[in-house]
C-alpha cells in the first residue's frame, strides 16, 4: 500500500490530469440505467478540480471489438457525470488524434472532458505503447482510479503509467486498503463467506483463503460439491462430480491450516428453480433424489449468524442460494442483514465484492450498511486468488517527476 502514491500528494494546480475511470455502466434506451460507478467516481473529479486541476476522463464501455460503434459510445454518460459532479461535462468524440488534442489544448479548468470509448481502438486491449503515447498527449499527470480494470494490462491501465507521472486515485486506494484489511492484516477472528454456483470457478480463491482465514463458510451450488465430497447424496442439485476430489483437497488443506469450514446442515429443496414450486426444508443427508437444494435452511442460517457474532472481520463473495428467485433468497438475505447489523454496531468489519454479491446485498437492502462493497468483478476475484494485478504493480513502479510531485 505504501508504494502506491496517492494523487492527493501531488501538486495538480494548473495541470491536466488524465484519469482512467471505470464508467462501464449499463445503458437503457440511451440513458444510464445504474449510476453507482459514476456516483462513486464523482468525488475524485470534484476534489481534483477544487485543487485547480483540469480533468480529462477516459473509460471503456462494453466490448466494441477495437473499432468505433455508436452503440458503445460514451456520449450517453455525459448527463449522469454532470449530475453527479454538478459541473459542465464536454464530450470529446475520440480519445486520441487531432480531435482529442485540440480539446485538450482548449480545456477550461471547471469543465470535465470525457473522452470517447478507449476500446474503439485495438491498441487499448493490446496494451500498445504507441497508443498509450497518443493517449498521454491528453494530460500532464496520469491517475488510475479504476481498480476494477487493474487486472488487465491494457494501454490505459498499464503502458501509459510507464510514460508519464502516474498516481493512484482515491477509489483505487480505498479498494486496495479494504482488501488488505481483510486478507493481510485483519482483526481476528476472520471469516470468509464464499458462495456461487461452481467450485471450478473459485478453486484458486478457496485454496488461498483456507491459509488466511479462521473460518470459511461455503454456500450456494458449490456447497453441494463439498457435501458430495463427504459422501452425501445431493439429488438433482447443481454440483460438479469432477471437482469432488478438489473439494476433498481443500478441506484437508483447511484442516492443516486450522481453518474451520462451515457447510450447510440443512437446505431448502424444490423440484425446480421456480417461485411456485413446492418447497421443503430437509437435512443435507436426506435430500430427495428428485429435488435440488436451492437455499440454506433455518438451522444453517442460525449457525452462520452465530459464527458471525464471534468474528471481527468478514470477507464475502457469492450468495448462499438462488437469491434471484424470491423463495430461495431467505438464507442470503438473513445473513446479509446480520452482517450489516454487526457492522453497524461496530463489532465487525465487512468487505464484500463480486457482481452477484453486490446484487444480493442491494436486494437485501444492506448495500450501504457494510464497511466496503466492491464494484469490481475480475480484479476483486484475482486479488482474492493472490495474483498480482498489472495495473497495480505498474503504479508501484511509477514514473517519477520531481517538478510535478
Amino acid at each position: 500500500m505504501s508504494a502506491l502514491v496517492d494523487i492527493g500528494t501531488a501538486d495538480v494546480a494548473g495541470h491536466r490530469v488524465l484519469i482512467r475511470a471505470d464508467l462501464n455502466v449499463p445503458l437503457r434506451d440511451g440513458k444510464v440505467a445504474d449510476t453507482t460507478r459514476i456516483d462513486r467516481f464523482a468525488p475524485t473529479v470534484d476534489a481534483l478540480i477544487d485543487r485547480g486541476a483540469k480533468v480529462v476522463v477516459m473509460t471503456h464501455l462494453g466490448r466494441p471489438a477495437g473499432e468505433p460503434n455508436p452503440i458503445y459510445s460514451t456520449r450517453p454518460l455525459v448527463p449522469a457525470l454532470a449530475a453527479a459532479t454538478g459541473r459542465k461535462v464536454a464530450f470529446v468524440p475520440d480519445c486520441v488524434g487531432t480531435v482529442a488534442e485540440l480539446a485538450s489544448s482548449h480545456h477550461e479548468q471547471d469543465t470535465i472532458q470525457l473522452l470517447e470509448n478507449l476500446r474503439f481502438h485495438k491498441g487499448e486491449e493490446q496494451n500498445s505503447r504507441s497508443f498509450a503515447l497518443r493517449l498521454s498527449i491528453n494530460g500532464d499527470i496520469y491517475v488510475n482510479d479504476a481498480f476494477s480494470c487493474a487486472h488487465r494490462a491494457h494501454a490505459s491501465t498499464h503502458a501509459i503509467a510507464q510514460l508519464m507521472p502516474a498516481y493512484a486515485g482515491p477509489s483505487l486506494l480505498a479498494e486496495v486498503a479494504a482488501l488488505q484489511a481483510a486478507l493481510e492484516s485483519p482483526t481476528r477472528p476472520v471469516a470468509a463467506l464464499v458462495g456461487g454456483a461452481k467450485v471450478s470457478s473459485k478453486i484458486a480463491i478457496l485454496d488461498q483463503l483456507v491459509t488466511l482465514m479462521d473460518h470459511l463458510i461455503i454456500g450456494g451450488g458449490m456447497a453441494n460439491t463439498f457435501l458430495a465430497a463427504q459422501g452425501l447424496k445431493v439429488g438433482r442439485s447443481l454440483y460438479e462430480p469432477d471437482c469432488v476430489d478438489i473439494a476433498k483437497t481443500i478441506m484437508a488443506k483447511a484442516a492443516a491450516s486450522n481453518c474451520k469450514i462451515l457447510l450447510p446442515d440443512d437446505v431448502v429443496v424444490a423440484t425446480s428453480l421456480d417461485s411456485s414450486a413446492a418447497r421443503a426444508e430437509v437435512s443435507v443427508d436426506a435430500i430427495p433424489p428428485d429435488r435440488m437444494a436451492l437455499d440454506v435452511g433455518a438451522n444453517t442460517i442460525s449457525r452462520i449468524n452465530d459464527l458471525l457474532a464471534s468474528c471481527r472481520t468478514l470477507l464475502w463473495n457469492g450468495p448462499l442460494g438462488a437469491f434471484e428467485v424470491e423463495p430461495f433468497a431467505a438464507g442470503t438475505f438473513a445473513v446479509a442483514r446480520r452482517a450489516a447489523a454487526l457492522t453497524q454496531a461496530g463489532t465487525m468489519v465487512t468487505i464484500a465484492g463480486g457482481g452477484d454479491t453486490a446484487a444480493a446485498l442491494s436486494a437485501a437492502g444492506v448495500a450501504d450498511r457494510i464497511t466496503y462493497l466492491s464494484t469490481a468483478g475480475g480484479a476483486f476475484l484475482e486479488w482474492l486468488e493472490g495474483r498480482s494485478l498489472p495495473g497495480i504493480e505498474v503504479l508501484r513502479n511509477r514514473v517519477p517527476n520531481p517538478e510535478i510531485a
